[in-house]
């Protein structure tokens, strides 16, 4: 029985629907990081000393802020807009997507994260693909704490945003997203980079060839997100959650 089970659920992750999703997301993956990163390269250029000038701090804030919201935005009906392995990783804990679509949501946006990179080191020649890092003064431990509480708020919110007990949301709830990326990117910036995310922070390196303090971005915010999806489900709104929101494993956005 479990066999077949397993196998169902193989089945369910190559379905038209499925793939369809899994193209979505790296869509939607591709623009949010090329915005993203890109954003870092154009301060970088325009402003000399960008570590140090706030101007820049809110430059990709911003692109964060902006890029978020719309590719959640565009995402949302195929794939329930996740744009980051964290969220698909809160989700699957929560019960909303299946073990083997939620991997294969992260091959999606891992490579979609390198291919934007990649174009970025092709097109924007003389300036490279800055990797993120975390400052001096931080531990490892520190910043995966960071990065564990910045991904919280954000899966919340998420949850939140695709929760059909808050009434019809519409593009409400990818502004919302994206407004509390960008405020985390605001306070946390110049300690962490606040990433949040760890495709665009795995494509990042990759492409710069610098993985230092990689698995900050990673244990962070996969713990956060999964706290964020158990503690909303089973503490905050413990009620049952409508087959709406739990048809992610068949290409349905939870918006």
């Amino acid at each position: 029985m479990a066999r077949i089970a397993l196998t169902a659920r193989f089945r369910q992750a190559v379905t038209p629907n499925a793939l369809r999703s899994y193209l979505a997301e790296f869509i939607s993956t591709f623009f949010f990081v090329f915005a993203v990163v890109g954003s870092m390269m154009s301060s970088r250029k325009l402003m000399p000393d960008a570590a140090s000038d706030p101007a820049s701090l809110v430059v990709v804030a911003i692109a964060n802020a902006f890029a978020l919201a719309s590719a959640v935005y565009i995402a949302a009906n195929a794939s329930g807009g996740h744009v980051n392995p964290a969220v698909t990783f809160g989700m699957a804990v929560g019960g909303h997507i299946s073990v083997p679509n939620a991997i294969c949501y992260w091959i999606s946006q891992m490579v979609a994260s390198v291919m934007a990179c990649l174009l970025l080191k092709v097109t924007v020649v003389g300036q490279h693909v800055p990797a993120y890092a975390i400052t001096e003064e931080m531990t490892g431990f520190g910043a995966s704490v960071l990065e564990g509480v910045l991904t919280f708020g954000l899966v919340y919110t998420v949850y939140a945003a695709g929760d059909p007990r808050n009434g019809a949301v519409g593009g409400i709830g990818p502004l919302a997203i994206g407004l509390m990326a960008g405020a985390n990117v605001l306070a946390t910036g110049p300690f962490s980079g606040g990433s949040m995310n760890p495709a665009c922070a795995f494509g990042s390196a990759v492409v710069a060839g610098s993985f230092k303090n990689q698995a900050v971005y990673w244990v962070g915010p996969l713990i956060g997100a999964a706290v964020a999806g158990l503690l909303y489900d089973n503490v905050v709104f413990p009620t049952q959650v409508p087959d709406s929101l739990t048809g992610v494993t068949e290409g349905v956005g939870v918006f």
